[in-house]
């Protein structure tokens, strides 16, 4: 299962998983795109998921649970990126951001818990914003810190089972992200991520995802409570 798979890093991992014979759960909040999923991934199953509504995650269960599935991985990708001056943080950006960002996985994870096969494994996405000190994105950096702490508490409790929780920590990737800040600002930010950059560019979707089937696939078997960097080398300058 992929939360919040219906654009960018999230959407590129449903599309090779299936490409590599996989099956996969998709959910988004957004009907535009999921019913676009559907058409494009017609093997994929969709679901209408909202992480930031308390409820949502009991109807995540019981939509695996009413289909007879058992998962044998989850990747909690779900979120979206908000900000302001510190002078014009509000308790609605700040309350709206956690709701999604920090309390809908938890609540996710804890009703998909005993959908998830023993064996399995759990990735979670945090963000390079956790760690580098943006502008205007103190909330959004707060609520990814908060998953890599989480992540390291949920791969103790869940070892017993052999679930494995890791993390991607992805830096500048090309999707939708800063949408919200005004172009000339996302523009001049971006410019000077790329000259922060050792690898020199953005990353791709496709990238991230990648690492992130790495963690949910065998091939990761004795990786636990770790956070993968996924960001050309940003957080090592």
């Amino acid at each position: 299962m992929i939360t919040g798979g219906t654009s960018g890093m999230g959407l590129a991992g449903a599309r090779r998983i299936l490409e590599e014979g996989g099956e996969v759960v998709v959910t988004g909040s957004n009907r535009e795109r999921l019913d676009g999923v559907a058409e494009e991934l017609p093997s994929a199953d969709v679901v209408l998921n909202d992480a930031g509504d308390p409820d949502s995650a009991a109807e995540l269960a019981a939509a695996v649970t009413k289909s007879d599935q058992r998962l044998s991985g989850v990747w909690l990708n779900a979120g979206y990126g908000d900000g302001a001056e510190l002078g014009d943080t509000s308790a609605k950006l700040f309350d709206a951001l956690m709701a999604t960002n920090v309390r809908g996985p938890f609540l996710q994870l804890a009703a998909l818990n005993d959908a998830l096969d023993d064996g399995s494994s759990v990735v979670v996405t945090s963000s390079a914003t956790a760690y580098d000190g943006s502008p205007l994105s103190s909330v959004y950096a707060a609520t990814k810190g908060a998953l890599v702490s989480a992540v390291r508490g949920w791969a103790t409790e869940l070892a017993a089972r052999d679930i494995r929780v890791n993390a991607i920590v992805p830096g500048p990737i090309e999707t939708r992200f800063r949408d919200f800040l005004d172009q000339e600002t996302k523009d001049g930010l971006e410019e000077q991520l790329l000259q922060d950059l050792p690898l020199g560019r953005l990353g791709t979707a496709e990238e991230a995802a990648a690492v992130a089937l790495f963690l949910l696939s065998d091939d990761a078997s004795f990786v636990t409570g770790s956070q993968y960097p996924v960001d050309g080398g940003l957080l090592m300058r």
